[in-house]
């Protein structure tokens, strides 16, 4: 996909901004008289392939190989003498990959520095002044962000007040972002706010504030741009923490001497491949941020980078399974790695972060992306050029985040398959369990019922016998457990010919029971089993494993036109049982069932992935516009995935 070479959306004309800090808006050719013209200080737009630009470039190459040779020498003798630097920052610093400035620099003339380096375009200069600038580690970064759009969401939700619809109907983001005649109303997102940087959002830039530029744009498209100023910054900041994983534990002389070399390579697999991607597509980034005020768009770079070099994520992620392992049994096994790694850990570089936060990285930013660019395709104009580019890069992003998260299950499932298979024995005839397209949903114990339902047998706990359930995506194993760890299999069927039922309340005898049905077993026969669970939570979540398409208490999410309770993530959670979902910060989910005892089950919105989770990890959104609009934003996001759907479903059905 070419890249777009157009100017800024929302009624700009084609050569209304150009390149060049600061500036002005210039009016239209004619429009000023000779008479105003002293009274208008103008700035002439550098074109890239001009010859005043090619000079420029020349002798900049120049100066800057004179200058080089200077404050090496200078900076040598400084150095040897323990003395501090005291010449200006130079872009030269700054180019050497992974630097970071000296305590003493002046961060005015910092940004000075970004504003002159704007103006005459050098590329190494910008990538280098934005990582410096940007203070903050990604993990520090996609903290502050998630919570501030937790933040921003709560607010909305509170705003209860029919007539207050602009208010309302916002989009929530991490980039959310309100125009300047907004800000009193809503706060600004402070991404980048830290105690060595000033740069705050897209508008907060120098050149923006001078240009003039946010009295033209409407407030959609600053939105729109801080979406995209967004992507690049995280960008940035993602790829200063990848580059400490590798300079400061990687590339450590004593670490390198503790880890055997296949150990290292387990542990930090193709970390030096996702950092070599990290910093072109951060370079085409910046380039493309460069090459006007107004940011055209990025999820064009986005598509091209995620089709061409973002497989190194998948290659990483797939090893996170053994990765995880490996880093534990060094923990175990190897006091001195311990005591290194803790020690590296305690380096202020690592702002208090653990190790294994920076080994998560790459498997972290490729879901971060997705999201990043679907905030992007939401504030897009219908119907454009640029939607198009969007779909095209989510799309791309979404097939790598599915690869990626396949990757992680498959080797994981292998491994417990290969278990369990190890841990049955059959009463009845053998079923091969060890299969590639088979994988484990659910297991855990429930109690049988026996005998006939009368009120004097249910008076006995004799009636209750322990059994226990394997439930794979495909077949169900019903067992009782045996000494030795072992489970002795007496019945099986096919998941698909499964059906549940739930018992009205018929006494605390008959709590949290359900009836389930083998329609044909393994005995070619229908049977039926009387199921106690420990609580209503546990009896539901069986219940919806062992029938899936059975109805929820909330309309399903299939049926989207009724307005679906909803809730947001708001404390982070690692699924404990296969049933279960994780969830990260700011994660808006459709609740489609809901327990007594603190339980729901739910649909996130942005991938579509179901599971059980605590209620207490989340908020409930009250307003249903906000609901409204979070649903309207999910069709939008996924009406390319649905209408493949479609032309699947008829082609099927022909």
């Amino acid at each position: 996909m070419d890249r777009h070479s157009g100017g800024a959306a929302g009624g700009l004309s084609a050569g209304g901004l150009w390149q060049g800090v600061p500036q002005q808006v210039l009016p239209e050719a004619g429009s000023v008289s000779e008479g105003e013209e002293e009274s208008h200080t103008h700035y002439i737009a550098i074109q890239r392939n001009s010859r005043y630009y090619r000079s420029m470039r020349l002798r900049s190459r120049e100066k800057r190989k004179t200058t080089r040779e200077a404050n090496v020498g200078h900076a040598a003798g400084s150095l040897k003498n323990d003395e501090p630097v005291k010449e200006p920052l130079t872009t030269e610093v700054l180019s050497q990959k992974g630097s970071a400035p000296p305590v003493n620099v002046d961060m005015r003339a910092l940004e000075e520095l970004w504003i002159r380096s704007s103006v005459h375009c050098y590329p190494f200069v910008q990538h280098n002044l934005l990582y410096c600038l940007l203070g903050l580690l990604y993990q520090e970064y996609r903290d502050k962000s998630t919570r501030q759009e937790i933040e921003t969401r709560r607010l909305q939700d509170s705003q209860t007040d029919p007539e207050e619809d602009s208010a309302s109907e916002e989009t929530p983001s991490e980039t959310e972002a309100a125009s300047t005649t907004e800000s009193k109303a809503a706060p600004q997102i402070s991404l980048l706010r830290n105690s060595t940087s000033r740069f705050n959002l897209w508008q907060d830039l120098p050149e923006i504030r001078s240009s003039g530029v946010l009295s033209i744009l409407q407030p959609d498209e600053i939105k729109l741009q801080e979406a995209m100023f967004e992507l690049v910054t995280s960008e940035a900041s993602y790829y200063k923490s990848l580059n400490l994983l590798v300079s400061h534990f990687m590339e450590n002389e004593r670490l390198k001497k503790i880890l055997h070399q296949s150990e290292a390579h387990i542990l930090f697999s193709n970390v030096l491949d996702v950092m070599a991607v990290s910093e072109r597509f951060l370079l085409d980034l910046e380039q493309r941020v460069e090459e006007n005020i107004v940011i055209s768009d990025v999820c064009d770079i986005v598509y091209q980078h995620t089709v061409n070099h973002f497989s190194v994520y998948i290659t990483y992620v797939s090893n996170q399974t053994y990765q995880e392992r490996a880093y534990k049994q060094l923990l175990q096994d190897k006091p001195a790695f311990r005591e290194v790694i803790s020690q590296l850990e305690l380096d202020p570089k690592c702002k208090g972060l653990s190790f294994s936060s920076f080994l998560i990285l790459p498997f972290q930013r490729i879901t971060r992306l997705k999201l990043l660019v679907q905030n992007i395709l939401k504030k897009v104009e219908e119907k454009s050029e640029r939607e198009t580019t969007a779909l095209d890069a989510h799309k791309e992003l979404e097939t790598v985040v599915k690869a990626c998260n396949e990757g992680v299950r498959k080797m994981s499932r292998t491994e417990q398959m290969i278990s369990i298979q190890k841990k049955l024995e059959f009463k009845i005839k053998s079923v091969p369990i060890i299969s590639h397209s088979r994988w484990l949903l659910k297991q855990g114990e429930l109690q049988q019922m026996n005998g006939p339902k009368t009120s004097r047998t249910l008076r006995t706990k004799k009636l209750f016998r322990e059994i226990y359930l394997f439930l794979f995506n495909d077949l169900l194993v019903i067992c009782r457990q045996i000494p030795g760890d072992k489970y002795q299999v007496f019945d099986s069927a096919p998941r698909g010919l499964l059906r549940v039922e739930e018992l009205e309340d018929q006494g605390q005898s008959l709590a949290n029971v359900f009836i389930l049905r083998l329609l044909e077993n393994a005995d070619d026969r229908e049977v039926s089993y009387m199921l106690k669970a420990s609580s209503q939570s546990e009896m539901k979540r069986w219940m919806i494993s062992l029938a899936p398409n059975r109805r929820t208490k909330f309309v399903s999410f299939t049926s989207r036109l009724v307005d679906c309770p909803q809730i947001q993530c708001v404390h982070p959670y690692v699924a404990q049982e296969p049933d279960e979902l994780s969830l990260e910060l700011a994660d808006v989910l459709n609740i489609l069932d809901k327990t007594d005892d603190g339980w729901i089950f739910g649909e996130r919105l942005h991938d579509q992935e179901r599971g059980w989770f605590p209620s207490s990890m989340g908020e409930e959104i009250l307003n249903p516009k906000i609901r409204a609009q979070n649903l309207k934003e999910c069709f939008r996001v996924h009406k390319s995935d649905d209408s493949q759907r479609r032309k699947l479903g008829s082609r099927n059905r022909q």
